[in-house]
Parts: structure tokens; sequence; C-alpha cells
């Protein structure tokens, strides 16, 4: 399975992009960077059943009996969004000192948690998207189809790969050297 770094990666880079694009259209920074790092740490949302099974363990659980079930169905990014849509049309609550949306909060939560699911689906296993009612998986599980040794460098590749070019983008873009 994509290891936490993917999980995290993709999102902020995904929202970095839309930030920067969504910024540059309204002429002004109004899209805070906070927004971009909540979804990132929401990519690895579900996979919170992994601290779930060391607890579990000690009752006699397997790994494969909490891992991929209850948190990775579509049911939580569900809730998310139909608490999205519900805050939006509230009048508009701000969270901390930052005076975040919440129904942004919620959005990037979603992002953050759907983003996690697909990439499990697409790289390697499978998911149970309405376990526990249908068991029925889905995925592509494309790194079934590599040799060994590739199927076991292909992730971290991948994760080495995008981290250097976000790296690159942010310095192209936002001149991160600057504050070093």
């Amino acid at each position: 399975m994509p290891q936490a770094v993917l999980h995290i990666l993709v999102p902020l880079i995904l929202l970095s992009l839309f930030k920067d694009w969504y910024d540059s259209k309204k002429g002004k920074k109004i899209f805070p960077l906070k927004y971009v790092l909540i979804a990132g740490i929401a990519g690895v949302l579900p996979d919170i059943d992994i601290p779930i099974f060391w607890i579990l363990h000690f009752f006699g659980f397997t790994l494969d009996s909490v891992h991929r079930t209850f948190t990775h169905t579509i049911f939580l990014p569900i809730i998310l969004l139909i608490l999205f849509f519900i805050t939006s049309k509230k009048a508009e609550v701000k969270v901390g000192r930052n005076k975040l949306g919440l129904n942004i909060i919620f959005l990037m939560i979603f992002i953050g948690s759907s983003i996690h699911l697909i990439l499990d689906a697409t790289f390697q296993g499978y998911i149970v998207p309405l376990y526990p009612f249908i068991y029925t998986q889905i995925g592509l599980n494309l790194t079934q189809y590599l040799t060994e040794p590739l199927d076991n460098l292909f992730l971290p590749s991948l994760e080495g790969a995008l981290l250097v070019l976000w790296i690159i983008y942010l310095e192209y873009k936002h001149k991160i050297s600057d504050f070093i």
C-alpha cells in the first residue's frame, strides 16, 4: 500500500497547485496555505485504523481484520462532504485564530481522505468501499504488474520523485530558498 508520505504528499501537491491557480485568478492571496496543510494531513486519516490495530491485536484481531475496513469506505468522505454542504448553508463559522472557514475545513478533509482511497485502490491492493454492507472490492492494483524488485521500489521512487518535483515547484513559484 502507499505509505504515509505519498498519502500526505499527493493532497499537498494537488491543493498547492489549486491554491496557486485560484489565488492568481482572484489576483490576491485569499486561499490560506493552512487549508493545503489540512488536506495533506487528512490524506492519512483513513489509516487511523493502524493505531487502532495496535490496541486491538491484544484482543486477537489481525491486521487484515482491521485495516482497510471501516476507515477505507466511501462513508467517511460522504459524511465529510455532507458536513461541508451543511456548514456552507449556515452563517460562515470561523475556526481558530486564523479564522478558517469550517465548511472549507470539511472540504479539505474530504479531499485528503478521498485521495487516500484513490491511491490505495490505484497502486496497491483493493478497497471495499461499501464495507460492511457489500464486500465487493475495487481497485487497479497497478504494482502487481511490475516485476521484482520494481514492485517494491515503485512507490518509494514515486514518493521521492514527487517530493523533489514539488520542492522544485515551490522554489520556482514561491522562492522558498529566500526563507532558508
